[in-house]
């Protein structure tokens, strides 16, 4: 499709994104440290983003979650995929959403596509194993199934011990595909699994002036008993109106550990 003519900001970003000089300009800020080095064993850069209400729901119980965000959001969704190598979903954002994945919103590439089935129940009737941008279906080792799925290669894992994907794993194996900057975009179960393993350098968090009073949480992690055992963290906020950005660098710190 085509798109507006750029800003020099954007356009600073995207030449950043492949190796080009550090960017400046008032997107810098937010970007520039999802593009820095990794700086981990498995030579990976992650950031991990969701979109919840002010209540914290990222759905409601029915699993209704678009949109929760406004303009801003989507336009921001779009830059990480933009500047990330691959975009990792798990298999209810795709069933719920029917999601591309892709870059309509913004100029530059689209993302290699990773899905997480573990036990590979989607059907390949959803557009990401149809069209659009290369695919790879992670599921675990021991599912059955040939070694495609519609057009997406599947991609065979070791199981975590609480049964899905192991996060460890998978970063390891995009990595050996020169798939080095990850955006982890959803849903919250994936970046909750995530951030407890440990995996995420970065955490986006965008929050709309929306109360719903129930639904589905933004995050699953373990249970804590006391409040000084939570995971606190230092934040920067962001504007994107009508909503603001949570911008919380994590640095792989686990749940239960001082960040």
């Amino acid at each position: 499709m085509d798109h507006p003519v750029p800003d020099p900001d954007w356009t600073a970003l995207l030449a950043a994104r492949d190796g080009g000089a550090a960017p400046g300009g008032a997107l810098a800020p937010l970007f520039a440290p999802i593009l820095a080095a990794p700086a981990t064993a498995d030579g990976c850069r992650v950031v991990g983003r969701l979109a919840q209400t002010l209540d914290g729901r990222i759905a409601t119980a029915t699993g209704s979650s678009q949109w929760i965000g406004g303009h801003g959001d989507i336009l921001h969704t779009h830059r990480l995929r933009a500047l990330c190598h691959a975009v990792v979903v798990g298999a209810g954002t795709v069933r719920h959403d029917d999601p591309r994945l892709t870059t309509r919103e913004v100029p530059g590439p689209d993302p290699v596509r990773i899905v997480i089935d573990t036990e590979r129940r989607l059907s390949t009737d959803y557009r990401v194993f149809r069209e659009g941008p290369p695919t790879l279906l992670a599921c675990a080792e021991d599912a059955a199934g040939s070694d495609r799925h519609g057009t997406a290669e599947v991609l065979r894992l070791p199981r975590d011990p609480a049964g899905g994907i192991a996060p460890a794993a998978l970063l390891c194996s995009l990595a050996a595909r020169g798939l080095t900057r990850i955006f982890v975009e959803g849903g919250g179960l994936t970046v909750s699994r995530f951030l407890a393993a440990g995996c995420l350098d970065r955490l986006h968090v965008t929050v709309a002036p929306v109360l719903l009073g129930s639904g589905i949480p933004a995050f699953t992690l373990p249970e804590v008993a006391r409040i000084a055992d939570g995971l606190r963290f230092t934040w920067r906020v962001h504007e994107i109106p009508p909503d603001i950005l949570l911008d919380i660098p994590l640095d792989r710190v686990r749940p239960g550990c001082a960040a």
